[in-house]
């Protein structure tokens, strides 16, 4: 039987043992053997702090952000082995999409939240710059860095993906090495998906490990610096937190531990009510979801007195109808436990219930394609506790499977309390289309639960169910549930990060930083800020305006245009008792001022005013007043794009506007689009035909078997089919994939050298010669380059096919052809 490998230091090692045997869930054959023994953990653990944190954390946040995309498009592509694997863990299909496509989607959420809200820096500025002296020249701030050291990944058997991916999602972005430590049972789905990422070479060495079976004792090595995340029950959590390795060396410790939540229905949802019926549905769901084997799924019911029996007759209906058996199966809603070992185990807890609580639901069901026997299959069973302020038993014993258990209450104080009795929750939710009842109840439930799910008919269609943590919000719960704080969007990031206090002159902070800061010199020249693509901009750029005066027709056209007739700017007689002396110009008008000051009229790499932030206004501005503005390139924000907008960024510009008497009258922080500098050339007639010069017949290609001669007539070819001369009466690129084709025309990634042109074959003679030479070729494909910037001009809604990129307008034909150039220029070495 195959052993499953551990990989660290870099390499795939087997263990020396004999091994843990695992078993496939549903028909109890063996799958693989885990084995850690005689691994180094030690040298891992140096590894990852030395090797893994160098590369990791000299990585910008922006990058790492891009590196998880890549990393979860490379596993998303290879998907379907990793299903067929996640049938032998018991899951069903809805079960392997929940674990498998729910990891590659926090990588995809983490990759987008860096890619619009985080730095393309190795550091993170967090928070607003204090300013710490009288006169403005100490000031302070704080920045974030990765905390040097590794972080070991405890992960448990209900999610061999997913729960690998959450945690690695926020720890690569925050730049932390880590150990992945799946549990034995279900870790050759983890060993396969960890495969493939380090096989896809996309993450730095030392980026990852993983050990696919017992930890031994790779916590006694922890230090300084390191984190652990264990996922488990609370009784192992608590045992590990407390290892002098870990309580004696300031080591991170956060956990994800028992959950007793709870549903409660609300006293409005009565039987014929959609909440009702969505409630059936909800606990349905989340009792046979992964069999019952979540953290977040609902191990207590808690309904209204008087509806327990309805609730009971319609959830047992529902269970009666939810098919148990072989996840293959088309017919399966429901699969196995992960193995025999849990199945005694959820039996133990079954049996403490009993003790004190009625089961008065077992569903006896036939199963699909399988048998009780060899597959670790469990009905759903549900329990009923009738005195729940009494009987403790259903709020300190987690049976973890298919198991929950049935309790009443007559009010929403009483609602509150039974959530709360749980000593903390992962997730409780509420299902009402009663506000008062949710509005009461949540914030009295709220101290004892990480979070909140409020369910009704308005949220339903969109709804994502009580159980499924998302990546945007935090993911932990108080007591029981371990006070862990996981994903929760950026947040997430802060356990991973160190938090340190900046303080300096406003240069000093500024060249930490790289945020300008108010007071720090500004650079000057005569090029306009406007017209400097995003990689052109430095922060600290800076453009001092001519002056303008406001006067009294000012004010009054700006109220007339705007219908802003508010007293102080209209009205002289009412200023009495007012902190102005007479009428004053409007705090919007002295922005757009500025903005009409500082903006440049010629087309340039601005593309589009993004946005405004803090904007503030600190003294009246009257007619008579000469304004002034200074505007400075304060932050610079790079920026992911799809689909047909043009590769940009965001820069953050200070504007600060003075008066004659140099006192700032208005502050604000502006946001411009600015499109990053393409590497494809301009369709410019001299500068085209400038590189043109370079070209001899003696030109040899560094690609390809063309012949300089060839390259003209053929790119010529492409500029008069652009003009429908001949039209292209076909395009080779099916209809499916032609969106993102033409999509690919906007950015900036050049065209690959080895790519066939798919109509070349069919039509050999596009390479036989037309002109008697070279020079008559240039020369025919410069007249005809001139052609086409005429005729879009006068004709700029023109549309012709091309063979490639189906039906192109005036932007797409001229993005393509500076690509298509480009790439024919660089084959035979001219730029």
């Amino acid at each position: 039987m195959e052993k499953l490998k551990n990989y660290i230091y870099g390499e795939w090692i087997e263990g020396s043992g004999n091994g843990i045997p695992l078993y496939n869930a549903v028909n109890g054959e063996q799958v693989a053997i885990s084995d850690t023994e005689g691994l180094n953990f030690e040298q891992a653990l140096d590894y990852g702090k030395t090797v893994g944190y160098k590369n990791l954390s000299s990585m910008t946040f922006y990058d790492r952000g891009e590196m998880l995309k890549k990393v979860a498009l490379y596993l998303l592509e290879r998907k379907k082995k990793y299903y067929e694997l996640s049938y032998k863990t018991g899951a069903t299909h809805v079960d392997s999409w929940v674990d498998i496509e729910g990891g590659f989607g926090t990588f995809f959420t983490y990759s987008g939240l860096a890619k619009r809200m985080l730095p393309n820096t190795p550091f993170w500025v967090d928070g607003d710059t204090q300013r710490i002296s009288a006169n403005g020249t100490f000031l302070g701030t704080h920045i974030l860095t990765p905390s040097e050291g590794v972080s070991i990944q405890i992960n448990a058997y209900n999610f061999p993906v997913w729960g690998m991916l959450e945690k690695l999602s926020t720890s690569l972005l925050a730049g932390v090495p880590s150990i992945v430590k799946p549990s034995p049972f279900g870790s050759y789905l983890t060993n396969a998906v960890f495969q493939d990422m380090i096989e896809s070479g996309l993450l730095p060495e030392g980026a990852v490990q993983l050990v696919c079976g017992e930890p031994g004792n790779i916590l006694d090595y922890v230090q300084d610096g390191d984190s652990v995340l264990f996922t488990g029950s609370a009784t192992t959590g608590r045992k590990l937190k407390s290892l002098p390795s870990v309580a004696g060396n300031a080591v991170r410790f956060n956990m994800e531990a028992d959950s007793l939540n709870c549903s409660i229905l609300g006293l409005d949802a009565k039987p014929g009510t959609p909440e009702f019926d969505l409630f059936i549905k909800e606990v349905r769901n989340e009792m046979t979801t992964k069999a019952g084997q979540k953290c977040t799924a609902i191990r207590r019911i808690v309904v209204p007195e008087n509806l327990i029996g309805d609730v009971q007759h319609a959830l047992s209906k529902a269970l009666d109808q939810t098919k148990i058996g072989n996840p293959l199966s088309r017919e399966t809603r429901m699969g196995s436990l992960v193995g025999k070992q849990q199945y005694d185990e959820v039996v133990r807890k079954i049996n403490l219930l009993k003790a004190e609580t009625e089961l008065i639901y077992d569903g006896k069901h036939d199963l699909v394609d399988a048998d009780y026997e060899n597959g670790a299959f469990m009905s759903p069973k549900l329990f009923l506790n009738d005195k729940p302020f009494e009987k403790n038993i259903s709020h300190d014993v987690e049976a973890f499977g298919p198991v929950s258990t049935l309790m009443p209450y007559k009010d929403a104080e009483e609602a509150a309390a039974l959530a709360k009795r749980g000593k903390g929750s992962l997730v409780g939710s509420i299902v009402s289309y009663d506000n008062n009842f949710v509005a009461e109840t949540s914030w009295k439930m709220a101290s004892q639960h990480g979070r909140i799910f409020v369910l009704n008919r308005d949220s339903a269609k969109e709804s994502t169910g009580h159980g499924s943590p998302l990546p945007t919000l935090m993911h932990g719960g108080p007591g029981r549930a371990g006070g862990g704080e996981e994903m929760g969007g950026l947040n997430g990031l802060h356990f991973f990060l160190q938090k340190t206090a900046i303080q300096g002159s406003p240069d000093i902070l500024t060249a930490i930083t790289k945020v300008y800061q108010q007071g720090a010199e500004k650079k000057y020249s005569d090029k306009h800020p406007f017209q400097k693509y995003f990689e052109e901009v430095e922060v600290g750029d800076s453009l001092e305006t001519a002056g303008r005066t406001v006067t009294d027709a000012d004010i009054v056209n700006f109220s007339n245009v705007s219908w802003d007739h508010f007293y102080a700017h209209t009205d002289a007689t009412s200023l009495t008792g007012t902190i102005f002396d007479k009428t004053v110009a409007h705090g919007y008008f002295i922005l757009s001022a500025a903005a009409g000051l500082f903006v440049s009229g010629k087309k340039g790499p601005v593309i589009a005013n993004y946005g405004l932030e803090n904007c503030s206004f600190f003294k009246p501005v009257y007619a008579g007043d000469t304004i002034t503005v200074y505007l400075t390139a304060k932050e610079k924000i790079n920026r992911g794009v799809k689909g047909r907008n043009i590769p940009s960024g965001v820069v953050k510009w200070l504007v600060e506007v003075v008066n004659q008497r140099d006192e700032i009258v208005c502050v604000a922080t502006i946001l411009t689009l600015v499109a990053k500098q393409s590497p494809f050339i301009d369709l410019n007639l001299k500068n085209i035909q400038k590189t043109l010069n370079g070209l001899t017949e003696s030109t040899q290609p560094g690609w390809g078997k063309m012949s300089p001669q060839q390259m003209i007539e053929h790119l010529e070819h492409g500029v008069l089919v652009s003009l429908g001369e001949p039209e292209a009466d076909k395009c080779f690129t099916p209809e499916e994939q032609l969106e993102k084709w033409q999509d690919s025309l906007y950015n900036h990634r050049k065209m690959p050298k080895d790519f066939p042109a798919p109509f070349l074959a069919e039509d050999e003679k596009l390479l036989e010669l037309k002109h008697k030479n070279l020079e008559a070729a240039k020369q025919s494909f410069m007249d005809n380059l001139k052609r086409f910037i005429i005729y879009y001009k006068e004709n700029p809604q023109a549309e012709h096919m091309n063979f490639v990129f189906g039906k192109l307008n005036k932007e797409m034909w001229e993005l393509m052809h500076r690509k298509h150039f480009t790439h024919h220029f660089e084959q035979f070495g001219l730029i």
